[in-house]
């Protein structure tokens, strides 16, 4: 494990570097010291933000000092380092409409590498995929493992607009776009859920550290789930991951 960084970011903020790859351990360890500068510092500690290999944490300099901070974050790194963790993931599926007007690039990732449609979407939905980070637009997953089999080069020519709900892919990288924004990804599908929702109690569908499992699913299914959508009545599925293996 590469030895961490302790970096200033302004007069409130720090940023701790675990490493310079994006690794599934690597931000592991980045969610993990979240979680417990969070739990054991709640009045030091205003805010922390993972990204792929770093975290960055917005301090009350009212309450702690730089030097003290780095000090506690470094007795709290060694404790996590002393202790393995066990424990499961949420997996959170994902319904896809594939190709069509909701994937018209399908075709092309198709024809890029060597594949029919219907491999591409049985690639795409074979594996759950980390959470790796959020950002861009809110809810917007920045997502990892995804096979390079259907990998695709981004759009020449981005589009100007993107209808929420799109799911792309973009070099050797998938997501979807949680509200309606510009982008240059690849649109494969669409899925009727709501990744951000500001009216709801709980805005997000998934938080970073969580896994996404896409479900292919027809038309009138799309229709269906976005009804329900649409109402409120919608409640997503889920799972856990333990191990390695997606349990129901």
């Amino acid at each position: 494990m590469a030895e961490v960084r302790f970096l200033p970011a302004g007069e409130q903020g720090l940023v701790i570097e675990f490493g310079s790859t994006i690794d599934p351990d690597i931000n592991a360890r980045v969610h993990q010291t979240a979680h417990l500068l969070k739990e054991k510092l709640p009045r030091e500690v205003v805010e922390v933000v993972p990204t792929y290999r770093s975290l960055m944490v917005y301090f009350d300099p009212l309450f702690i000092r730089r030097t003290e901070m780095i000090q506690k974050a470094e007795e709290l790194l060694q404790s996590a380092m002393s202790v393995k963790e066990q424990g499961t993931a949420k997996v959170v599926n994902i319904p896809v409409c594939y190709g069509g007007d909701f994937g018209p690039d399908i075709a092309f990732v198709a024809q890029h590498n060597g594949l029919s449609e219907e491999e591409v979407i049985q690639i795409h939905t074979s594996k759950p995929y980390l959470v790796y980070m959020i950002g861009f637009t809110p809810g917007f997953p920045y997502l990892g493992g995804m096979s390079e089999r259907i990998a695709t080069p981004r759009l020449e020519k981005p589009r100007t607009q993107i209808p929420a709900g799109s799911v792309g892919i973009a070099g050797g990288q998938t997501g979807l776009y949680p509200i309606e924004s510009p982008g240059g990804w690849q649109l494969i599908g669409r899925t009727p859920v709501k990744a951000f929702n500001p009216n709801s109690a709980k805005p997000f569908l998934f938080e970073a550290g969580d896994y996404l499992r896409f479900v292919a699913v027809s038309s009138a299914e799309y229709a269906q789930i976005y009804t329900e959508v649409e109402k409120g009545s919608y409640v997503p599925v889920t799972g856990t991951l333990a191990g390695g293996a997606v349990l129901p």
